[in-house]
């Protein structure tokens, strides 16, 4: 097995051990719940195929509605922005960036990574809590849940990256 792999599933599972246990318990103002598991599916390098990227993508989504019994929503959302990932990495990507450029706070810059993971939870939310609700019938509520998980989720990611690849001072 490659480390590549390896490291990828050490990510997974921390990330679903702070999602299924941490996350899942957080509802701001009752609606609003973060899905840190896209975090996965934002790290993957622009080289990775499209096939491992919608694999890895499927199972992500596939454990987390194991885990936490929702019926397949979060394998759908995951693939779908698993799909969506290289074109919009594609957009935010430097046009002289190596072919293994790996999209963090450091290569892309604060606002654009910020951007980038926003986009990618915006989706992911917009997905999850669309096939959640499954009706337009309480659209104001849907809308808060999709914007403020979206939001919150993206402030965690951030949070990680700080956490996780630190600064390098000049």
């Amino acid at each position: 097995m490659s480390s590549v792999f390896i490291s990828r599933l050490l990510r997974l599972c921390i990330l679903l051990f702070f999602q299924v246990l941490v996350c899942n318990n957080i509802h701001l103002l009752g609606y609003v719940t973060p899905l840190v598991i896209g975090y996965m599916v934002v790290c993957f390098h622009r080289n990775t195929s499209r096939i491992s990227i919608l694999l890895w993508g499927f199972a992500i989504g596939l454990l987390y509605d194991i885990f936490s019994n929702t019926a397949g929503m979060a394998s759908a959302s995951c693939t779908l922005i698993a799909m969506c990932q290289p074109a919009l990495l594609g957009i935010f990507t430097p046009h002289d960036a190596a072919e293994d450029f790996t999209p963090t706070m450091e290569t892309l810059g604060f606002w654009n990574y910020m951007f980038y993971v926003l986009l990618l939870m915006l989706m992911l939310n917009g997905a999850f809590y669309l096939l959640d609700a499954f009706t337009l019938n309480d659209w104001p509520m849907t809308a808060i849940s999709i914007v403020g998980s979206a939001v919150m989720t993206t402030l965690i990611i951030i949070g990680i990256e700080l956490l996780v690849r630190p600064r390098k001072n000049p």
